[in-house]
């Protein structure tokens, strides 16, 4: 989707200190044999902070930075991966009591980790959607957050799944029709269902593994699906599928923004080992690892929804983003779903000068 109307007004983070990949292997938590494989750093752990309470800092830090009123937010959408609080509650209305007041549009995404990029779907859709202000009004705004803190007792961090560690974090995205420093020219998502027991592997849809303590093992559920493909004489065909399909939507989500693979100044993954970035991403794209964000990524693990926006926000302050340059985002979430974004950058952003 062509979405050259729509723009940055406002990036928030809240990143906390990080366990290194060392002390999880003097500690036990993590294989040594991994370490050296995969090449990873560490992951980002925010011990009892509550995902809200990390989603609420985010969004405060994207509205400051902006010089945005929480209150003149048309649209909230909180974007999540796991477990916010208690059940039967939802996250998005904390920030609404906390934040942005109660006239704004409040929505929970669940869309795995790739739920920012459909939270920017939506939200785009929404404000080009909306009557064009006229002459003084203030231009629509929607307020996207993602947040996940996988310290419980249902997940192991260290063993999440093949080549990632979970890392905890909160990002927020301000959204607007009116010119600001970035804008975001095209995003898009696809699934291949085929690939959707990727994620489930053999177990039960009820009772729900939550309701039963059972924990979170997407390594264990990986193999038992290429168990189950090998039984089935299916093999690999879905996964070369998948891979077709990331070319396919990369494709047309350049050309829906008007420019060309070597346009693209950096490509923000998911934070993922060495190896997976470079063969599903870097290598299958034709580009070296270096306009990759992987040594970021690899010092913070895998921020569920969050990898893409806190990369773009660690571009930006570094400076390894600047005016003309392209930021290529793309993400694999359960479904399995492929999502691709493109963000140009206009000027400076504001807080970085």
């Amino acid at each position: 989707m062509r979405t050259p109307d729509v723009f940055i007004k406002g990036l928030g983070v809240h990143l906390p200190g990080t366990t290194s990949i060392d002390e999880a292997v003097a500690q036990g938590l993590y294989p040594e044999f991994e370490a050296e494989l995969h090449e990873l750093a560490g992951a980002a752990v925010a011990g009892d902070t509550p995902a809200p309470e990390m989603a609420l800092r985010a969004a405060e830090e994207a509205c400051k930075r902006a010089g945005h009123r929480p209150d003149d937010t048309d649209l909230l959408l909180y974007a999540d991966s796991w477990h916010q609080g208690p059940d039967g509650w939802q996250p998005q209305y904390y920030l609404q009591r906390h934040l942005v007041g109660d006239h704004a549009l409040a929505v929970e995404v669940r869309q795995g980790c790739n739920g920012m990029f459909a939270a920017l779907e939506l939200g785009s859709w929404y404000l080009r959607g909306r009557p064009a202000p006229e002459s003084g009004d203030r231009a629509p705004t929607a307020l996207l957050v993602a947040s996940d803190n996988f310290g419980t007792p249902m997940m192991d961090r260290w063993r999440m799944g093949p080549g990632y560690v979970a890392g905890d974090a909160a990002s927020a995205v301000l959204l607007t029709t009116q010119p600001s420093f970035a804008q975001l020219l095209a995003v898009e998502s696809v699934t291949v269902s085929e690939a959707e027991q990727m994620h489930r592997g053999t177990e039960p849809l009820f009772p729900p593994g939550p309701t039963t303590g059972r924990a979170l093992d997407f390594q264990a559920r990986n193999a038992e699906y290429k168990q189950a493909a090998l039984a089935s004489g299916t093999g690999t065909a879905a996964l070369v599928k998948v891979h077709a399909r990331t070319l396919e939507l990369v494709d047309r989500v350049l050309d829906a923004s008007g420019i060309a693979l070597s346009d693209v100044t950096r490509v923000a993954y998911m934070n993922y080992s060495r190896e997976i970035v470079e063969q599903r991403c870097m290598a299958a794209l034709g580009l070296p690892m270096e306009r990759s964000t992987w040594e970021f990524g690899r010092t913070v693990g895998h921020l569920g929804a969050s990898d893409q926006i806190v990369s773009l926000d660690h571009l930006l302050r570094t400076g390894e983003l600047g005016p003309g340059d392209h930021l290529l985002m793309l993400g694999v979430g359960p479904g399995v779903t492929l999502s691709c974004a493109v963000v140009r950058i206009l000027h400076p952003a504001p807080w970085c000068g």
